[in-house]
């Protein structure tokens, strides 16, 4: 369940065992990390909007060079119906949206962005992977407990 909700293991742990007085943090949590389970019940201001974590944006600014940018784009497929596929990209077609954040770019196709819409853009280190995960996605109804895929609210 804690990956789910996108905690490392570790942190997940530490949570269930320790209670921290509500709305202190201690500094070993990022406050991105902590904030996600929460998040899902704060509704966005535009739910037509990509949001990117501080990981997320740090991490795209360490890997991308010059116009590259991260694409999301949602394809059937994986244990849920539909799974999530990013990738490095440095072309922007007509009907892509780019958001842009602290100057790291995710771009999406309108098809994908139906699915998509409202969610937010992570990047998760953990001891068995690193990787750019979806979080809190409002069009989901359930994923896989890996995260990668998902299946569509009707």
């Amino acid at each position: 369940m804690a990956a789910a909700w996108g905690l490392s293991l570790a942190a997940a742990a530490l949570r269930g065992l320790t209670s921290w007085p509500r709305g202190r943090l201690p500094a070993a949590f990022p406050r991105s990390q902590v904030l996600r389970k929460a998040s899902s019940s704060i509704p966005q201001a535009d739910e037509g909007q990509i949001h990117l974590t501080d990981n997320c944006v740090q991490r795209l600014l360490e890997i991308t060079e010059g116009s590259e940018f991260l694409r999301l784009q949602v394809e059937g497929g994986g244990c849920s119906g539909f799974q999530y596929k990013f990738s490095l990209d440095t072309v922007i077609n007509p009907d892509d949206r780019v958001f842009e954040q602290g100057g790291a770019r995710v771009v999406v196709d309108s098809d994908s962005l139906a699915f998509v819409k409202g969610a937010q853009v992570d990047f998760s280190q953990e001891l068995i992977r690193s990787s750019f995960q979806v979080l809190n996605n409002p069009q989901a109804q359930q994923g896989c407990s890996c995260g990668s895929s998902f299946s569509v609210k009707l």
